[in-house]
């Protein structure tokens, strides 16, 4: 009986790493000689790109398909809007999800792509501008764009030469390229990449501040100058920061009470903790937080100084909030 299991050629872990090694090889070359190729056609799709007041509507067929789709969503998370669309689905009834307004940008690497080619005279009735990216600057795509971007390969890394491998390497890196430039030539900053990545890890980082995570008004943990240890103590016992400020009349910090402050003061024979005032146990000049800073910065302060939590002061010193590092955590801050 016939297997219709592929045959399995037996290869040593040598054999395996110098594929692999062979394939990155191939690929890195690729994507130097692309780098010669970075020229005015690159710089007139920019200009084309910044010019439009639509958005970047990326398609292609297969492999070219999902590297489209990778440009288009990396193109709209660095302030180029950008959406794929299939070139199949827009012959029925997507294509109207083009406006005038928009520029195309076709990933074919033959330049042949039937579903690609075909959406050409419904895109130039339209008066769509298109940027093709293929791997033949004599193919009909090439040909019929407005502008040609040439990401062709000395060879695909696969050894049949038939998947493609370099080519798509080379593809996505001049859509990166084409985003990278955009970025830069719109002025994108970093706060501008955090709103729209909102839930993500470096939103959160970058958008984030005390403010949003620290505890205010009667949930901070304060006691005046002439408390004793043990009101002190109680106060942190129902605030549950595991610290609590020190503050004088006008509400500006003197010092900060926390737990290993408190193990500190019960290693000391010489101190009677029950009669003990807070101000000779506590710690002066602790280390605090402005409410409009980052809350990834009260994060780095924790780290550097190896302290679990920071009081946040006003301008005038006073204390207005405290917060500690599981309230970063919950924030997913850390």
């Amino acid at each position: 009986m016939s297997s219709s299991l592929p045959h399995i050629v037996a290869s040593d872990d040598a054999n395996l790493a110098a594929s692999g090694r062979r394939v990155v090889e191939i690929e890195a070359e690729a994507l130097q000689a692309l780098g010669g190729r970075i020229d005015g056609a690159f710089s007139e799709a920019c200009r084309l790109i910044l010019a439009s007041k639509g958005r970047v509507v990326a398609t292609g067929m297969g492999k070219s398909g999902h590297i489209a789709r990778k440009i288009a969503a990396t193109l709209a998370s660095t302030g180029t809007p950008a959406f794929f669309v299939h070139p199949g689905e827009a012959g029925h009834g997507d294509l109207g999800m083009i406006t005038d307004a928009d520029v195309v940008l076709a990933l074919s690497y033959s330049g042949e792509s039937d579903e690609v080619l075909a959406l050409l005279p419904a895109l130039k009735r339209q008066g769509n501008l298109v940027v093709a990216m293929t791997g033949r600057p004599e193919s009909s795509l090439a040909r019929e764009a407005d502008v040609h971007l040439d990401v062709s390969v000395p060879a695909e890394a696969c050894p049949l030469d038939l998947a493609p491998t370099s080519s798509t390497t080379a593809s996505l890196a001049m859509g990166d390229a084409l985003a990278v430039a955009l970025l830069e030539a719109r002025g994108f900053t970093a706060d501008d990449f955090a709103r729209s990545h909102p839930a993500g890890s470096l939103g959160r980082r970058l958008l984030l501040h005390i403010t949003d995570v620290m505890h205010a008004g009667d949930d901070v943990p304060r006691v005046g100058l002439e408390a004793t240890l043990g009101e002190a103590l109680v106060e942190m016992s129902r605030k549950r920061l595991g610290l609590t400020a020190i503050v004088d009349a006008d509400g500006r910090l003197q010092g900060i009470f926390t737990d290993g402050d408190l193990r500190r003061a019960l290693d000391n024979p010489g101190l009677d903790v029950r009669a003990a005032k807070i101000a000779e146990v506590m710690t002066r000049n602790p280390k605090t937080i402005a409410a409009d800073q980052l809350a990834v910065e009260a994060a780095r302060l924790m780290e550097t100084h190896q302290i679990g939590g920071l009081i946040v002061v006003d301008g005038q010193g006073r204390a207005v909030g405290a917060l500690n590092i599981h309230d970063l955590l919950r924030a997913r801050v850390v």
